[in-house]
């Protein structure tokens, strides 16, 4: 098989395009170069820059970048059905809730750790996803959004109900006593927001490394092909069933981590002002603003509902306020229709692609799923 190397290719040596109007194209980086390693290693110093920034910071501002730790986890879980998968959800508060009140539950009546709590919150929320899952099996789009709309409506009269456990419409209290950062942490009970900013670090890295693992393999490919086709998707092998109730699994435990987070963040578990439709609503809000199907969105997402509504506070009170803060998104949305995350992403393409590289030496797609790189054209054949 002959190959003939395409030397004049915009894409290989970033000069002209073939109407030879001096435009040059995007510099591009092979995955695994020196190049590709200095610019990662430069992102990281300045995240790892900007989270010790954070430890420093005095407690109200350092609880603000907690809450939007906690709201990005949150995010993030919402992101795994409804941005890879398709399967819209309005009422992920009620994992949101689930794993607060658990926390709550077992630190209050049960005299557990808070820590501790943790794997049971984002257990309960897994198999209470898998349940949930269940009509997604036959519907979706608004439909399915209707039916999470329910579950969001319906947990605050749970609660409410289930009064003897989480303290009903009065609400559950977690002595600050409780939330006693553990010994072996090197955190006091004065020194609560720092180790609680510090934990909700860790956790939004682990839960951005899983996620970011499941959405690139083998699993991630299944999501996406039902995200775009289920019969296509069906008929090339994929378990539809599976992917589905996992997802909603998968992502009801991670919003029950960003719960059980939250409990430990407010100490005052309240129903119907935390959990409401309105806080699902708000996780949507995070979630397109920020960019769905992007890893980095939901981390944005979280910054914005946090610090956005804080902000445009400060300019006016009251409704003015609100009316402020819906222009801000209306204007996100209206310049990145994608999110801050797939707009940056659109801008950093037309300036620097990176490919990576086949085991033959040629290039795949990009990193953000670009198109493979035309670099030969074949004739005759080996076969």
């Amino acid at each position: 098989m002959t190959t003939l190397i395409d030397k004049t290719s915009p894409a290989r040596s970033g000069g002209q395009g073939p109407s030879g109007s001096g435009r040059r194209g995007p510099v591009v980086i092979l995955r695994g170069s020196g190049r590709y390693r200095l610019i990662l290693a430069v992102c990281l110093v300045l995240a790892a820059g900007f989270v010790a920034w954070g430890g420093t910071l005095q407690p109200f501002e350092q609880g603000q970048l907690t809450r939007a730790g906690i709201f990005a986890i949150a995010i993030l879980g919402l992101n795994f059905t409804t941005g890879y998968v398709g399967l819209l959800s309005v009422g992920h508060s009620a994992f949101l809730g689930l794993g607060a009140y658990t926390t709550g539950v077992l630190v209050v009546n049960y005299n557990q750790t808070a820590l501790s709590t943790i794997p049971v919150a984002m257990g309960i929320c897994f198999v209470v996803g898998l349940l949930v899952g269940i009509p997604a099996l036959r519907i979706r789009g608004l439909y399915l959004a209707i039916v999470t709309l329910a579950l969001g409506v319906a947990f605050p009269e749970i609660v409410a109900r289930l009064g003897g456990l989480t303290g009903g419409a009065e609400g559950l209290t977690i002595r600050r006593t409780l939330l006693r950062p553990p010994e072996w942490s090197g955190f006091t009970l004065g020194e609560k927001d720092q180790w609680l900013y510090w934990l909700t670090i860790v956790c939004l890295l682990l839960a951005f490394v899983v996620l970011r693992n499941i959405i690139t393999g083998r699993y991630g490919m299944a999501m996406n092909a039902v995200r775009q086709n289920e019969i296509a998707a069906a008929a090339s092998g994929v378990n539809i069933a599976t992917v589905k109730l996992l997802s909603f699994a998968v992502s009801g435990a991670i919003t029950g981590l960003a719960g059980s987070l939250f409990a430990m963040y407010i100490g005052s578990l309240f129903a119907e002002g935390s959990f409401t439709v309105l806080a699902g609503i708000t996780l949507l809000i995070g979630l397109v603003v920020g960019g769905e199907r992007t890893m980095l969105g939901p981390i944005i997402g979280g910054l914005i509902v946090v610090f956005l509504p804080y902000y445009t506070s400060d300019i006016g009170g009251g409704q003015f306020s609100a009316v402020l803060f819906a222009i801000a998104l209306i204007a996100v949305v209206f310049v990145a229709p994608d999110g801050i995350a797939g707009g940056l992403g659109r801008i950093i393409r037309k300036v620097v692609r990176v490919d990576a590289r086949r085991p033959d030496g040629g290039r795949e797609g990009g990193l953000f799923g670009d198109a493979p790189t035309a670099t030969a054209t074949e004739s005759g054949s080996a076969r």
